[in-house]
């Protein structure tokens, strides 16, 4: 077991880390805002499938090998750069809110159409971050720098540490996740009646991506 000092040192560390802005922060507010709670969630969701993986690929070694390998280190990271700033075009060009799957299906008449029409946002939400997180090797380094510091071969198995502190990093995770996706969709109302707004945080958001891609690459 991990000593509750440890643990508290490992906690604050890891909310330091998600207060940070950075492309998972930026997508969750923009999925939020633009197209609603439920998607920001499926957003986070994907961002959590994402860590657990590359917790796992910590622990097996994954990120060793990368750093070892250089040419596949840069082969990830600038298939994430441009994915992220693929991401931030689609953004920049999107017309702005979409209108709620209840609203589309009354509009439309058909109730299938519009419970088809809700799920295809939640999965493209779902992928986006999955692959934002996914395709970014530093997410990779990070865990595999951040959670050896915390293990102690003398507190017990050391996989079992590496599980409990994978899983204190996933709960804090999606907690920070589900905090920006309520607080963007709060707001959300008010920028739906102010298109200068939409088109400001579109703009933003946009160019936030495109920036980390391009740190991404050039790191």
């Amino acid at each position: 077991m991990i000593s509750t000092h440890l643990l508290a040192v490992y906690i604050a560390a890891l909310f330091v880390v998600y207060a940070v802005p950075g492309p998972d922060m930026a997508l969750i507010l923009q999925t939020s805002i633009a197209r609603g709670v439920r998607s920001g969630f499926a957003a986070a969701a994907g961002l959590g499938l994402s860590r657990a993986t590359h917790v796992t690929l910590s622990a097996c070694g994954m990120a060793a090998l990368l750093r070892n390998a250089p040419w596949l280190y840069d082969a990830v990271r600038y298939v994430g750069a441009v994915y992220l700033a693929w991401v931030g075009i689609q953004i920049f060009r999107s017309p702005g809110f979409a209108l709620p799957a209840e609203e589309r299906g009354a509009a439309g008449g058909a109730k299938g159409s519009a419970v088809g029409s809700a799920a295809r946002p939640l999965r493209t939400a779902f992928v986006k971050g999955l692959l934002t997180n996914l395709l970014n090797p530093k997410a990779l380094l990070f865990c595999s720098v951040l959670l050896p510091q915390f293990v102690r071969p003398e507190a017990g198995p050391v996989a079992l540490q590496m599980v409990e502190l994978g899983l204190v990093l996933l709960v804090i995770g999606a907690c920070f996740d589900a905090l920006y996706a309520l607080g963007a969709a709060r707001i959300a109302d008010w920028m739906r009646a102010h298109p200068l707004a939409q088109t400001l945080q579109r703009w933003t958001f946009s160019a936030a991506l495109i920036g980390f891609a391009l740190r991404l690459s050039l790191d």
